[in-house]
């Protein structure tokens, strides 16, 4: 029997589920895999190359040490790092990301993001653009889960969402960003490391997955027959999808960075896949998983990297562990995108949940600051090259262009073409729309 295991995942709706699939029974946790595999068709999805990239900095990184560096601060706000030249005269950076300031002409800093609620770990900000507070019923979906339910799968044997994440210590950490009222079909799916290989018919040849399908479209018409509301038979289509996804070698390879040459894998690097802390990992090969997923046909792929809630010897933190895998992972994915031609097709985002305190505390660290964080844009067709908002001489404050979480995800909804006017029904029935009406960044649209 085909299984395909993983840790248990405790969904936004209370449902606990493993990332198991069943050959004989196509099941997830008990759900079927054509329900978690279930996407609409929409007029206008077809082949669209298009696709997102979430790249989620769990814990919240602190945006003076990044992109905003406050030289003219005293010294017990600016800290000890100190900014580069990019390749984009006028624009500087913290001089531990020296990959990213040599393609500051892909990619564009954010330096006034706002929109967290209070001071809490949670990826729900990144992954919504939306408040944790007043809900509707079900709660509100991530990004991917609603690009899931609007446009579906681009290739039948890819989903259209995948979620690299894997669990953490804290739980919001490991979130891939979850289904809300959208319900569990579409939630990411998450493959989970050795269990890739479960993924394929081995030992099964394509006769005997025929004589399985066969038998459970006989129950299935058995069923069928006290069936009165016509569910099994909208399942039909979603039945399909799984079956594709199994006979099918597009995911599995998409998964294997092994076929990559050695030079590709040596310019991204390794990293590390233990969790930091109760944190993510700091894994560089999920780079270039990402990359690879998007070109076979994934839609919108999330994926968590490491944890920098530097309480204490934040630079220590920065410069040792963070910053330098960082700047090597997302230099080589934002830079293999613009070499391979898909620089306007896939938009690439991180960010975490708030930015740090101007005021460095007693134990070198950098307290939470929901006033105002950071985050960096690359891809999507967007004019890059420039940098977005600006703080006051402390970081603490926005001087200049407040960035909503809201409008940079209204901005990658329009980049996969799908417009603000556009509604989701919760579990109350009432429409919802898909982002508050929160309008694109202008600056970034030609």
């Amino acid at each position: 029997m085909l299984t395909f295991n993983g840790p248990v995942r405790t969904l936004c709706n209370g449902v606990s589920r493993r990332d198991v699939l069943r050959l004989g029974t196509l099941s997830v946790g008990g759900l079927s895999l054509p329900q978690l595999l279930r996407a609409e068709q929409q007029a206008g999805a077809g082949d669209s190359r298009k696709a997102v990239i979430m790249i989620y900095m769990c814990g919240a990184p602190g945006h003076q040490d990044m992109y905003d560096l406050k030289m003219q601060a005293p010294a017990e706000i600016r800290g000890e790092f100190q900014p580069i030249a990019t390749n984009v005269p006028g624009i500087e950076i913290c001089e531990h990301m020296p990959r990213l300031a040599g393609i500051m002409d892909l990619r564009v800093p954010l330096r006034s993001v706002y929109g967290s609620p209070d001071g809490d770990h949670d990826s729900f900000i990144c992954y919504t653009g939306r408040s944790k507070r007043q809900q509707p019923p079900g709660g509100w979906p991530s990004f991917g889960s609603t690009i899931s339910q609007l446009l579906g799968p681009r290739n039948a044997a890819v989903p259209p969402f995948v979620g690299l994440s894997p669990d953490t210590g804290h739980p919001p950490y490991g979130s891939p960003g979850h289904p809300g009222f959208l319900g569990i079909s579409n939630s990411a799916f998450r493959p989970s490391g050795p269990a890739q290989k479960d993924m394929v018919l081995n030992g099964i040849d394509a006769a005997r997955l025929d004589d399985r399908r066969m038998l459970q479209r006989s129950v299935d018409r058995l069923r069928q027959a006290r069936d009165n509301g016509g569910m099994l038979e909208a399942m039909d289509s979603f039945t399909q999808q799984a079956f594709d996804i199994l006979t099918s070698s597009r995911l599995v390879e998409a998964l294997d960075i092994s076929r990559e040459p050695q030079h590709v894998r040596d310019r991204y690097g390794e990293g590390d896949s233990r969790n930091f802390g109760d944190g993510a990992p700091r894994n560089l090969q999920h780079f270039l998983v990402a990359r690879r997923l998007v070109e076979a046909g994934c839609r919108v792929v999330t994926l968590n990297f490491g944890r920098w809630d530097f309480h204490s010897d934040n630079f220590n933190g920065m410069k040792n562990t963070h910053l330098p895998q960082f700047d090597q992972g997302l230099s080589a994915l934002i830079s293999d995108l613009h070499e391979r031609g898909l620089d306007k097709d896939v938009a690439v985002v991180a960010w975490g949940e708030f930015g740090r305190t101007p005021q460095i505390n007693k134990d070198a660290g950098r307290d939470h600051w929901p006033q105002v964080g950071g985050g960096l844009l690359a891809g999507g067709g967007f004019r890059t090259g420039q940098v977005i908002g600006a703080t006051d001489r402390l970081g603490a404050e926005i001087a200049e262009r407040p960035v909503h979480f809201g409008e940079v995800l209204a901005t990658l909804y329009r980049h996969l073409g799908i417009g603000l006017e556009t509604t989701l029904r919760d579990f109350a029935g009432r429409p919802q729309y898909v982002m508050d009406q929160r309008p694109p960044l202008p600056e970034l649209l030609g």
